[in-house]
């Protein structure tokens, strides 16, 4: 069996999540280091393909969040490489990025997603965003959560009570994309589900709920200490508990992940579980889900990250 001694960790990027990345990128390369690994931190800039021709790493673990992180160009490009990496492979990634078609792909697995619809700007620009808001409002109803249909750290993310909130909404959401996932808002518990392939088949982490202090989980409340209160195991009756972690390994399968993977889903007051969206590169920050369900599951985060290293190193030979 080989032994794993040279791991890069990738970090930072270019996109809104840098410094998110930047931090989870660090402590995953603190906890490798903690098992005797040893680690390098690099971006994924034009000093990347160079690094792995003169001083090559056994195995790549990407942290990038957000664009070129999560939607499978450098994993893309790592392949070309023939470098081994942790996580899930490119087309994999495409899929899980673009929120409607992973959520259609889940829906076809029998789970329950919001109704929602999904439209470019220039949908509203062509046929007169009044008319076409109204018609959303008369179909769907209010409340509405917009988010945009690519990206994460709820950037562009907001939800809307009325159709004038609708408005400013896609405002915001059209800052970080062009187009616009509108759906109903489900009212209920949200958790997020993390899940972990060891080498013995994906197995759903304890669910951790969360509870932003000002009951909307942004930017500022996923990654500021103390602005979101978790629990973990999910304050769930284990009945639903065992469904939401079904729903995760579901999304897992269904769309080809591997490795890792974290599914965000909200739970209503009749405990039924519905699928939002999925994560390819979870956070791995002092305030991020899954290093919080890999305690609550009594494993060591560090061993976890060498578990996973050492699995990608095994695909490679």
């Amino acid at each position: 069996m080989a032994d794993l001694e040279r791991v890069l960790v990738l970090a930072g990027g270019i996109s809104p999540e840098h410094e998110v990345s930047v931090r989870s990128g660090r402590r995953v390369a603190e906890a490798l280091r903690r098992t005797g690994v040893e680690v390098q931190l690099a971006d994924a800039d034009a000093e990347l393909l160079p690094l792995l021709s003169t001083d090559p790493p056994q195995v790549v673990f990407p942290v990038l969040h957000g664009a070129s992180g999560e939607d499978g160009a450098i994993r893309e490009v790592l392949d070309v490489a023939g470098m081994p990496y942790v996580g899930a492979p490119p087309h994999a990634c495409r899929v899980a990025y673009a929120k409607p078609v992973a959520k259609a792909l889940v829906a076809e697995k029998g789970v329950a997603v919001p109704r929602g619809v999904t439209l470019p700007k220039s949908a509203f620009h062509d046929l007169g965003a009044p008319a076409v808001l109204q018609r959303i409002v008369d179909r769907i109803g209010v409340p509405l959560f917009v988010k945009p249909d690519q990206g994460g750290s709820a950037f562009g993310a907001s939800s809307a009570d009325s159709l004038e909130a609708l408005s400013a909404a896609l405002v915001s959401c059209f800052a970080y994309s062009d187009v616009a996932v509108i759906e109903e808002r489900i009212e209920g518990t949200e958790i997020a589900v993390g899940v972990l392939d060891l080498g013995e088949g994906p197995f759903a982490l304890p669910a951790v709920e969360i509870v932003p202090d000002g009951g909307i989980y942004d930017y500022a409340a996923r990654y500021t200490p103390g602005r979101t209160e978790f629990f973990c195991p999910a304050r769930l009756e284990g009945e639903v508990a065992r469904a939401a972690a079904e729903v995760a390994i579901t999304a897992h399968r269904a769309l080809g992940l591997r490795d890792l993977s974290r599914t965000d889903l909200i739970v209503d007051a009749r405990g039924r579980v519905h699928f939002l969206e999925v994560n390819v590169a979870p956070g791995m920050t002092e305030t991020s889900t899954l290093p919080l369900a890999v305690e609550a599951a009594e494993l060591d985060f560090a061993v976890v990250c060498r578990e996973l290293a050492h699995r990608a190193l095994l695909r490679g030979c």
